[in-house]
């Protein structure tokens, strides 16, 4: 039993591609045939560490189910009977065994998993290659897979706290006697991830415009300070990504989120999909824009139709006046996009996420492919803006380089949506991220790390000293009997 612990899976099999990220994770290590001499090998195990973080169609529900029907942004959607494990999460009813939040204990490891055997495949690179060229490509390469392993490790403290610090391949026997750390240990396991990448990564890449840089791992460690309230790391890493110069808003809000403008300006880090330019076959495909489409609708404009906006959402932009972002989350049941793409009476749900909306004339699969070129936006520049104003107006004291004051900060943004400027209390700050970044998978965290959730979620049935995290699943704790049950949870 203890060899089917699923965080010693490593989806990690890699072949050469002409896109970043464009390798199908395989449950197989790779051969041991690869050549480690061969500096054009180094970036493969890397390649697939990305690769591991693609959404498939299950891991997408999953996904959207646990990082945001939780907040009181998004609603289940679908339909009454599909998903009922998806519904306890929308009502907080959930337990150990909801194979959602056990999804999203895997899907991490694996991530982590996969960082850790590229971690390791610079070692065998650094013995093997002799020019000085191919060993600066694999001091840049390992600091590219800590930036992955220290996104899954984010992510696994956020949902569920007490973790154990997986940080290389283990066995069966090793795993399944690992201790959990608590969550100040995890953070600092971050931080140590991601200082050593901030001091090898490059500040860009020639290659592939969506590998993971420098500012990428700054802007990381910005968003993991704000949760250790280190509002002095986050001001000061914020304010040199703003001064740096190489990110700015898109000038209109709907293009932070188009296909075209993918890895482009605002975007500081993403998770891609591809299809390589193929109509057919096998393509690392991304599901969650898919999994998000307006249900019922006529083929190629339709999905599943889950993480729909919420009417407290809508109710939060109109009492704003806060017409552009309301426009572009939305898209709204019987209306037919500017870009010609109808939303038919007779859909499922009366709203759908507009954030991962993509033209269908951008379809050229054999398949109803919705959504499947979409990328993953996980941070961009508009949250480095947030996270500068929000760690200023909690007292950072250090001396912005980039002349920025957090008003400054926050109305650049509102700027852009249309909004008069304003003053950069903490309340404004609260606002403006649920406005800016809803349905990004921000909201619930903010509310948690702010101490609101209770507030905020109770009414919808959030348990305070419970609900703050996920349970570890049943199964982990089975496998693993040095787990600790989550306190709250019925096990």
């Amino acid at each position: 039993m203890k060899k089917s612990i699923i965080i010693i899976l490593a989806a990690l099999a890699a072949i050469s591609c002409s896109d970043l990220l464009d390798i199908r994770t395989e449950a197989s290590m790779p051969s041991a045939g690869l050549d480690y001499s061969k500096p054009e090998n180094v970036f493969l195990p890397v390649s697939a560490a990305y690769a591991s973080m693609r959404l498939s169609e299950g891991w997408a529900q999953n996904y959207v189910g646990v990082m945001e029907i939780v907040s009181d942004d998004a609603d289940k959607g679908s339909t009454e009977a599909d998903g009922p494990t998806v519904a306890q999460l929308d009502k907080f009813t959930y337990g150990p065994d909801n194979n959602n939040v056990e999804a999203m204990w895997n899907y991490f490891y694996n991530i982590s998993s996969a960082a850790n055997y590229a971690i390791e495949s610079m070692d065998k690179f650094a013995e093997a290659i002799t020019s000085e060229a191919g060993q600066q490509t694999v001091v840049e390469c390992r600091g590219e897979a800590r930036i992955i392993r220290a996104y899954a490790y984010f992510n696994l403290v956020r949902l569920f706290g007490t973790v154990p610090i997986i940080d290389r391949t283990m066995t069966a026997d090793e795993l399944a006697t690992a201790n959990a750390k608590k969550p100040e240990e995890v953070y600092a396991f971050i931080y140590k991830d991601l200082d050593d990448a901030i001091a090898v990564v490059p500040d860009s890449h020639s290659d592939y415009k969506g590998r993971y840089n420098k500012y990428t791992a700054m802007a990381l460690k910005a968003k993991v300070a704000l949760y250790r309230e280190d509002w002095n790391e986050s001001a000061r890493l914020t304010d040199l990504i703003i001064a740096s110069g190489r990110y700015s808003l898109m000038s209109r809000f709907k293009d932070a989120f188009n296909v075209e403008n993918e890895g482009g300006a605002e975007s500081l880090m993403e998770i891609e999909s591809s299809d390589m330019g193929q109509s057919t076959g096998g393509m690392p495909l991304c599901y969650y824009a898919f999994i998000q489409g307006p249900r019922g609708n006529k083929e190629p404009f339709q999905g599943w139709g889950y993480k729909v906006p919420s009417q407290n959402l809508i109710d939060f932009f109109d009492s704003r006046g806060d017409d552009i972002r309301k426009k572009v989350t939305l898209l709204v049941r019987g209306e037919t996009t500017p870009e010609g793409d109808e939303v038919i009476e007779s859909c499922t749900n009366p709203y759908y996420n507009g954030k991962v909306y993509v033209p269908t004339r951008t379809n050229n699969r054999s398949f109803n492919a919705y959504g499947l070129d979409h990328n993953m936006r996980i941070i961009r520049y508009a949250d480095v803006l947030l996270m500068f104003a929000e760690a200023m107006a909690n007292g950072a004291t250090i001396a912005p380089t980039s002349g920025y004051t957090a008003d400054m900060a926050l109305n650049e943004v509102r700027s852009r949506a249309g909004l008069a400027a304003t003053t950069a209390t903490l309340d404004n700050i609260y606002d403006e991220r649920r406005a800016e970044l809803s349905l990004e998978e921000n909201r619930f965290f903010d509310l948690v790390r702010w101490g609101k959730a209770a507030k905020v979620l109770g009414p919808l049935g959030f348990t305070a000293g419970k609900n703050e995290v996920f349970p570890v699943p049943s199964a982990q704790r089975q496998l693993n009997p040095f787990l600790p049950a989550t306190p709250g949870y019925t096990y």
